[in-house]
């Protein structure tokens, strides 16, 4: 089988890394041509510069979700400058973005999945990476409880009908990928509970489909007002984040 340059120099560097010998390349190398990701094959990814675990009942954290961080860190200094801040994440998954905003910016921090084979992991990566970080079994399109200053979410959102790559649909949790209403569910969930689960000042961070920014401006206009809303486009130029901020606070 002809594998990936790219998977292949990510395998290496692994190994090198970790002072692996040639039987595990080779082991690798099988579990490759079984057409699984290389993350899941090694179960780890470096995002942001920490060591996160990943196995097949979390997502793989992309190169997108990276930016989404970066700029959320850079928007909270800007936004409550000298401030420790009250965060959820939405659907935390591995519990990258949650471990990466708790050490970079002080802050607490909740984080809720629906999936408690998702949080077991995320809390193996907390112990990991040394991060305090306060885990709930609780599904996001009903969580009302607290508050906070700062909401962040990569939620599922592709349509069902939308065609995605082999090696993705075939490994990673159907359930963190896909969601009714042409993806646009959570959003709509999502910015329905705002005003339960936000201080009087905030700033709201999502992660969204590169189709979805006019449709997911229009339900937060229709449910907010007296909101600044910010579309940041990713690393390709895509429309790839929405920023809510309350103008009145």
């Amino acid at each position: 089988m002809k594998y990936k340059e790219s998977d292949i120099a990510y395998l290496k560097k692994y190994i090198k890394e970790n002072n692996l010998d040639d039987a595990y390349y080779q082991k690798c190398l099988k579990k490759l041509d079984k057409g699984l990701p290389i993350q899941y094959i090694i179960e780890n990814v470096n995002f942001y510069g920490y060591p996160i675990k990943v196995n097949k009942n979390v997502l793989i954290p992309r190169f997108e979700t990276e930016l989404l961080v970066d700029l959320t860190i850079k928007k909270i200094k800007s936004y409550f400058p000298n401030q420790k801040v009250n965060i959820l994440d939405l659907g935390t998954g591995s519990g990258c973005i949650a471990i990466t905003l708790y050490k970079e910016i002080p802050s607490i921090l909740t984080a809720i999945d629906i999936s408690q084979k998702a949080l077991n992991v995320a809390k193996q990566n907390a112990k990991i990476n040394s991060a305090n970080i306060n885990f709930q079994l609780k599904d996001m399109t009903t969580y009302k409880e607290n508050k906070y200053d700062v909401i962040i979410s990569n939620p599922p959102y592709i349509s069902y009908t939308e065609q995605i790559m082999d090696i993705v649909k075939n490994n990673e949790p159907k359930e963190a990928l896909y969601a009714p209403n042409n993806g646009l569910y959570y959003y709509e969930k999502i910015i329905e509970n705002i005003p339960y689960i936000t201080n009087k000042k905030y700033l709201v961070c999502l992660e969204i489909g590169q189709s979805q920014s006019k449709e997911i401006i229009k339900i937060i206009s229709k449910s907010l007002k007296n909101v600044t809303i910010t579309v940041e486009k990713d690393y390709s130029k895509r429309d790839r984040f929405i920023f809510i901020t309350n103008i009145n606070n």
